[in-house]
């Protein structure tokens, strides 16, 4: 019997109680939640490590420790313990990323240790519809990719990523791990796009993380030649009906507060803020 307060890595027989915290918000917690429901607790097969905060006996918070460290539920106490276990592994992430709230506390015990950082984007809003648009018309161009459009798919993803992130995913392992996992959403039928004629990508998509409860938009991209005519609204119509259609009832994403153009596109397919993630990237 666990007793007062302890952190420590979740084995496969603490899953139960892992999806408990993970569904206690659903939407939030959907990266982490599913790949645990794909890979349960299992370090090799998750990718990494599922730290857990107990009271009194009852896991209450988690921390995923793998590519990214996310805070879950974790409350003021968890966090510094979250970051205690973390300074002494030593940083092994690429980003932390979470609720704004954690992440803020967790990134300013950690900064100290692990900074600086090459980027800090402090305040990303979570937006989440469960309807389609009254008013926008998919674009009926959006379509699923083809497991035989790697070749055509994967130049915009890298595209996307190295604008977003400002690093390229083809470095380090010659991108390897970012094609497998482009690969992965293309083969799940979760990649989106719509292609011209001329075999170019105006705009693409991905329905990231899934779960019962909800879905992850991500990816989302407009050929720069493409911008400002028109794309941006109908396709991510599109790819909201797929994801309502098949996937989950309630669809979320989160965007830079700075990213202004796209924050009006998401707010005119339907989608509202509802809370604030926070990323420290390395």
């Amino acid at each position: 019997m666990l007793t007062q307060t302890t952190t420590r890595v979740l084995e496969p027989g603490d899953l139960d109680a892992a999806l408990a915290v993970l569904d206690r918000e659903p939407v939030a917690n959907a990266f982490v939640a599913a790949r645990v429901r794909i890979a349960g607790l299992d370090p090799w097969r998750l990718g990494g490590e599922m730290w857990g905060w107990y009271e009194d006996g009852i896991l209450t918070s988690l921390c995923y420790a793998g590519a990214n460290l996310v805070p879950i539920c974790a409350t003021t106490r968890a966090v510094r313990a979250f970051a205690d276990r973390a300074r002494r592994a030593g940083r092994r992430c690429s980003s932390i990323v979470g609720p704004a709230g954690p992440t803020a506390e967790l990134w300013r015990l950690l900064e100290p240790h692990w900074g600086p950082a090459r980027d800090v984007r402090a305040r990303q809003p979570l937006m989440v519809t469960d309807r389609m648009p009254d008013d926008v018309t998919p674009d009926p161009k959006v379509r699923r990719i083809r497991k035989d459009e790697m070749e055509t798919i994967l130049p915009a993803c890298v595209a996307m990523f190295t604008e977003e992130v400002g690093v390229s995913p083809l470095a380090g392992d010659g991108g390897l791990l970012y094609q497998a996992r482009v690969a992965e959403l293309v083969a799940t039928g979760r990649s989106f796009a719509h292609v011209d004629d001329a075999g170019k990508v105006v705009f693409k998509a991905e329905i990231g993380a899934a779960t019962p409860q909800a879905c992850q938009i991500q990816g989302v991209w407009v050929a720069p030649e493409y911008r400002g005519k028109g794309h941006a609204a109908p396709g991510m119509a599109a790819v909201l009906r797929y994801a309502l259609r098949d996937v989950a009832p309630v669809v979320s994403l989160y965007v830079n507060d700075f990213n202004a153009p796209a924050r009006a596109t998401y707010r005119r397919v339907g989608f509202r803020e509802t809370g604030t993630f926070m990323s420290v990237l390395f």
